[in-house]
């Protein structure tokens, strides 16, 4: 454990990403505190450690005890296409932060980690991507526009006030803690159900990444911040599937009658993702473990234990 930091703030605690990480800070001796504006309805131990509050609402700041030494914000707006159709929801993004930033600021802490996407990379092209390969021509949709500009305000919080950071650009996360209409969630209802599953793209493959190796990645940031600091990393499985074969697959685990319905990709989605890890890797030391398949057969198992 990295000696200075004890005290950790993780916004969007209750959502998949947060809890699986407040589950694994909190076992690895981490002083916790949460934050999200509904309870924690996964993890009975991560909920008693979570504030209610809004990003948004400037109350919700009073609520934070005042020896935070890190800063992780992963809560947002996160479905591209909800914010291609309300794109106030990207603003949202933007705003939230802004204020999880400046609260850093005016308490003086000066480290600060920030989810993005790989939804900044665009559509350029089949092969595979590293960090430097993001450009604003190639900004799809609000979301991707929400995540750049909070990838600049962390950098800029950086260069003007000290607070160290480091960004992290997940790629679907997949696995526990999740009864969203995401991609698998939503496979994984429809096929339990011998419903259609809708693949928007047959063309498109995407980079899927399983929760515990996403929030290990993490944690080994956290340990060795110093030297990971102010850099910004691909965390995914650096391996490509298309949906239709995630499709294929969860219907074959589940023994669905479900039909796989084929349609056209939808306005501001990535078609082809897939990332290179090797800047992850050689910081500290990020080397996810779970393929594709083991990956949904645990997440397939994971919901009916406790779906």
């Amino acid at each position: 454990m990295e000696e200075s930091i004890k005290k950790i703030l993780v916004t969007g605690s209750s959502e998949t990403i947060g809890t699986g990480l407040c589950e694994m800070l909190l076992a690895d001796g981490y002083d916790v505190v949460g934050l999200d504006r509904k309870p924690n309805k996964w993890r009975k131990q991560v909920d008693e450690i979570t504030v209610r509050g809004d990003l948004l609402d400037p109350a919700t700041f009073q609520k934070i005890p005042n020896d935070i030494d890190l800063v992780i914000h992963l809560a947002a707006n996160a479905r591209v296409y909800n914010l291609v159709e309300d794109p106030k929801l990207a603003r949202d993004n933007f705003e939230t932060t802004f204020n999880i930033l400046n609260f850093a600021r005016e308490q003086r802490i000066t480290r600060f980690l920030f989810a993005s996407s790989r939804e900044v990379y665009g559509n350029v092209g089949d092969g595979t991507y590293s960090e430097d390969e993001v450009s604003l021509k190639n900004c799809e949709s609000p979301y991707t526009a929400s995540k750049i500009a909070g990838e600049a305000l962390t950098q800029s919080f950086q260069q003007c006030y000290g607070i160290d950071f480091v960004i992290f650009r997940f790629s679907n996360v997949y696995g526990m803690y999740d009864d969203s209409d995401r991609l698998i969630p939503t496979f994984l209802q429809s096929a339990q159900r011998n419903k259609d599953l809708i693949v928007f793209g047959k063309e498109k493959v995407l980079d899927f990444t399983y929760i515990t190796d996403c929030v290990s990645g993490i944690e080994n940031a956290i340990k060795q911040f110093e030297t990971a600091k102010n850099e910004t990393y691909n965390i995914a499985s650096g391996r490509g599937n298309s949906i239709e074969k995630v499709a294929q697959l969860i219907c074959e685990y589940t023994k669905s009658d479900s039909n796989i319905v084929m349609q056209e990709s939808r306005t501001g989605e990535v078609i082809k993702f897939i990332a290179d890890i090797s800047k992850a890797n050689k910081a500290f030391g990020y080397e996810p473990k779970i393929e594709i398949e083991d990956g949904l057969k645990k997440a397939i198992q994971w919901y009916k234990n406790s779906m």
